[in-house]
């Protein structure tokens, strides 16, 4: 399970579906310039259509636009596919983090206005906030770019001795950080008088007539919603063609992810992005606001390898322009933004499941389609569909494993697939990358298998090892250390923990090699202040703690500040 709380996903309790073959597209709006583009929609709609496949998406909705104004609204697939009920442009879909943009931008208005100065302490407008920065102090600044060092808890913690922490200095490095935004919320509503949902909504929807979004997450808007989907069983690895059931409804009024909209709407965000701050009555953000709004602060590893994050949103290349993006993950929706601002082109696209992927992709291809037909150039080539189960290395994975007990693991190779035998069944795996493999198999789901090389950072070196959850095989290749030491205590941290929030879920502890891990894949580290850091990320903010040893275990942890209890399940 990805270690990430964006992602987390909890256990599903209704009956579960599998996406149908059959297909959607409806073209719900074209706009009076679309000429230009309607060349492209036929080869974006087979790439859709390709990509929903591939991905088991149920249903999407997508917008395109440009500086002139929105150029086409499509919707694909289904809001149902049980009764094969099509997607519907009128309907909303939790746009999830690219609400940061919009709170970024409610921020510069607050600064132009001289009520919020950027790189002034944050605790001298919010002193009530918990944290401790023994590093130095933590400005808007920092929590607009995700470098405040903070870890990204819960903002208002449970246990009142607690405090949000800092592990380095503020400015530094980029760590994303759902928290930072939240309190950034909270920040609006102590300068501008009034909450965000209120403020968003008198500063950035009513400017750019987006008359039919709404600005908090709540019950009174179910009845708008697509209907969403997720994990069938939330407590383990998600195979890309699992089986999904209908999503509970959720409360979301945090600014890091509050927004619900509609295609026709983003299109008129996307529209105000290409005009580089101008919505139809006039600026939304100074052109200084704008500046710095879309300026590279720093990189952003965790967006590509050539991002860089600015205020609230991505900052990155794609061949010789810029591209603002942003993706957005909830519970049952994932959403992706890309606006290329040189060219003044963009698309928004939103699937109603959290499959644990955005579908950037599909909006990527729609602006450079744009982008090509109006400089009068070749259209671009669709991005390659890659199958789950394609290991063109897969080979080296091959062979027999063996554990210090004498139990064997073996893996088979053919036609650029990879497949564990267990009991003489093949079972074909699916490629997570970086030596990670998931296997769709009731008995092997709750760890991915993780293969380990000679000389990790060799990556020509044979394979030499492999762990699933706390079990660990070697090959006759390896030739290190077969036994190893851990503190006893570690023994009472193993186990299933779960919060019972849709955002959490289960998390499993586990001991190999001497090393304690979450799942079988990230190992904790003892600082220095008694907890458990994540080294996944040199700079990763996020830590355990635990509590509550009876009978020899661990009954509860704290997972930077969120509560986990131990459960009795595998």
């Amino acid at each position: 399970m990805a270690i990430t709380r964006r992602e987390w996903m909890g256990l599903a309790a209704a009956a579960g579906i599998a996406v149908g073959s059959r297909f959607s597209i409806s073209e719900a709006f074209a706009g009076q310039s679309s000429g230009k583009y309607a060349s492209a929609w036929s080869s974006l709609d087979e790439f859709i259509r390709e990509y929903m496949k591939s991905m088991n998406a149920p249903g999407m909705t997508l917008v395109l636009a440009d500086r002139g104004g929105i150029q086409r609204i499509a919707t694909y697939g289904f809001t149902d596919p049980q009764s094969k009920q099509s997607v519907q442009p009128n309907e909303l879909f939790e746009i999830g983090s690219i609400t940061k943009s919009f709170l970024a931008i409610v921020l510069l208005q607050l600064h132009d206005e001289n009520k919020l100065d950027l790189q002034k302490p944050v605790l001298e407008y919010l002193p009530w906030w918990r944290i401790d920065s023994k590093y130095g102090a933590i400005t808007t600044h920092h929590l607009l770019t995700h470098t405040s060092g903070l870890d990204s808890g819960p903002l208002f913690l449970s246990d009142a001795a607690l405090k949000h922490r800092s592990a380095y200095a503020p400015g530094e490095h980029f760590h994303y950080n759902n928290m930072a935004f939240s309190t950034m919320g909270y920040l609006v509503e102590a300068l501008d008088g009034r909450p965000f949902s209120a403020a968003v909504k008198a500063r950035v929807f009513e400017p750019l007539g987006m008359t039919a979004s709404e600005p908090v997450i709540t019950f009174d808007i179910r009845s708008r919603l697509a209907k969403n989907w997720w994990s069938y069983t939330g407590d383990r690895h998600y195979p890309r063609y699992g089986m999904l059931c209908e999503a509970p409804q959720i409360v979301i009024t945090e600014a890091a992810g509050s927004i619900a909209s509609t295609p026709h709407d983003m299109g008129l965000y996307i529209q105000m992005i290409a005009n580089a701050g101008k919505g139809p009555k006039g600026r939304i953000i100074s052109e200084q606001g704008w500046g710095m709004f879309s300026k590279p602060w720093i990189k952003a590893e965790e967006f590509g390898p050539t991002a860089s994050y600015g205020y609230g949103i991505a900052v990155d290349k794609l061949e010789d322009h810029t591209i603002l993006r942003h993706t957005g993950g909830m519970v049952s929706f994932a959403s992706a933004l890309q606006v290329d601002i040189d060219a003044g082109v963009g698309a928004f696209a939103s699937i109603n499941a959290m499959q644990g992927y955005r579908p950037n992709p599909p909006v990527q291809f729609a602006h450079q389609l744009m982008r090509s037909l109006g400089d009068k150039k070749k259209q671009p080539a669709a991005p390659e569909l890659t199958s789950p189960t394609k290991v063109p290395e897969a080979a080296d994975y091959a062979g027999t494993f063996k554990s210090s007990d004498g139990r064997t693991l073996r893996f088979t190779a053919k036609d650029q697939q990879l497949s564990a035998v267990v009991n003489g069944t093949s079972i074909v795996l699916e490629n997570e990358g970086d030596g990670k493999f998931l296997a769709p198999h009731p008995s092997l789901d709750r760890y991915a298998f993780v293969f380990g090389l000679a000389d990790e950072k060799d990556p020509k070196s044979p394979v030499v090892e492999v762990g699933w959850g706390p079990d660990w095989y070697t090959n006759e290749k390896y030739k290190g250390a077969s036994q190893f030491d851990h503190p006893a205590e570690w023994n009472a941290y193993v186990g299933h923990y779960r919060n019972e929030s849709p955002w959490n879920g289960s998390i499993r502890l586990v001991v190999r090699k001497g090393k304690l891990m979450i799942d079988g894949e990230v190992e904790l580290e003892l600082a220095p202040d008694g907890v458990f850091r994540f080294t996944d990320d040199e700079w990763n903010t996020e830590w355990i703690k635990f509590f509550d040893i009876a009978q020899g275990k661990a009954m509860r942890l704290k997972l930077s500040g969120e509560d986990f209890w131990r459960v009795d399940a595998a």
